[in-house]
């Protein structure tokens, strides 16, 4: 994301954010029906600094959808400054704090968010949902860990060579990616997502930063806009998946990167092939077969639908951070901090580490979902 595409507000030690007015109406009401409202924060601490310190924090969702609205985003910044940038193409939100020199940096963000669960009828097409030329082009640009040309190109037009509707190749991707990828306990964090490198190596392994957006780069090669979402787990699955939920508050290890992909009869749909390879290798017992019962109810309902026990973040890739002297990253779903010795290690708890937690507000339901609780949990996310 360039700079120049950054709308940036005025710094501030602790702010909420503006939101329209039909937002902050909507905020001072009872979630309507469907919806469930969560307060979901964030702490960072930056345990080894020099000199001043930079931290940055993805906001909840700048942009509202059908399956989120984003109330608030209300940060602190202990003895230091912090303000909202935004970057609208990708609805992203960073919350951009500095600590001078000999302050420890502690920064705290807490984003409200309505959510309800979301899906897309592929029997019968509505209507034609065309996206502006110029975000049909946005979502269809190559970036530095997805690219669409050469063997990424390539294998796109050999999956869909069959398929003779947009519909058609959107399954035919995500099918592909369920039948031929595997979800590595092995890799650090939710992975890189450098997909040209998967195609090359032969090595189809990952976690969901590399499956879904091994879908998004093959789509967009293939002529169907496509976008990652990243955000992070909230609640526990009511539709009884252990593995793609939270059994606690603590939230701080269940970042999770979905992705959708922009059909013209029906708009964005929702699909999720890495949650698929997730249910097959950590659903109790573990280690499932494609064939199993549960793993063919999680492949049939995750092209089309997403539960929303989840919290969006952005859709935003080669992220500069604002203020920042080093290079871009190539999301942004954890937090990340700088000082004058470089950029910090993000999963890295020994310098750096915070806690998510999460607590449902729901007023129909009370405070039903999971209890806030204090002390941290390691960086290291492995949803």
């Amino acid at each position: 994301m360039n700079r120049r595409d950054f709308l940036r507000s005025v710094g501030v030690a602790s702010a909420n954010l503006a939101l329209p007015k039909t937002a902050r109406l909507f905020a001072e009401s009872a979630a309507p029906s469907g919806w469930r409202t969560f307060d979901v924060t964030t702490r960072v601490e930056v345990l080894t600094s020099f000199g001043a310190t930079r931290v940055w924090l993805p906001a909840a969702l700048m942009q509202e959808t059908p399956f989120q609205r984003t109330l608030a985003n209300h940060f602190t910044a202990e003895r230091g400054t912090a303000k909202m940038v935004r970057g609208k193409a990708d609805a992203l939100g960073v919350i951009s704090a500095e600590f001078p020199a000999g302050v420890k940096p502690v920064l705290t963000l807490t984003s409200r968010v309505a959510t309800r669960d979301y899906a897309v009828d592929l029997s019968a097409p509505a209507k034609k949902h065309n996206l502006p030329p110029a975000e049909f082009r946005h979502f269809l640009r190559p970036t530095k860990l997805l690219p669409t040309d050469g063997i990424v190109k390539a294998t796109a037009a050999d999956i869909t060579s069959g398929a003779h509707s947009d519909v058609e190749k959107a399954r035919a991707i995500y099918e592909w990616i369920v039948e031929n990828t595997f979800r590595d306990p092995k890799t650090r964090g939710c992975g890189i997502g450098d997909i040209r490198f998967m195609l090359e190596s032969k090595d189809l392994g990952g976690k969901c930063a590399d499956l879904n957006a091994l879908y998004v780069g093959l789509a967009r090669a293939a002529g169907l806009p496509a976008r990652d979402v990243y955000g992070v787990r909230i609640a526990k699955s009511e539709l009884g998946y252990t593995s793609l939920g939270v059994g606690s508050a603590n939230v701080t290890k269940a970042q999770h990167c979905r992705a959708e992909v922009h059909l013209a009869e029906y708009g964005w749909v929702p699909v999720d092939p890495a949650d698929v390879r997730k249910v097959v290798l950590e659903e109790p017992p573990g280690n499932r077969a494609l064939d199993d019962t549960r793993v063919k109810q999680a492949r049939a309902r995750l092209f089309g639908s997403w539960e929303m026990n989840w919290m969006a973040y952005n859709f935003a890739h080669d992220v500069a951070l604002p203020g920042s002297n080093g290079v871009p990253v190539g999301f942004l779903m954890y937090p990340q901090a700088e000082s004058a010795a470089g950029r910090l290690d993000c999963l890295d708890p020994d310098n750096f580490r915070y806690e998510i937690t999460s607590k449902e507000i729901t007023a129909s339901g009370g405070a039903g979902g999971p209890q806030s609780r204090s002390g941290f949990g390691s960086a290291d996310s492995k949803a």
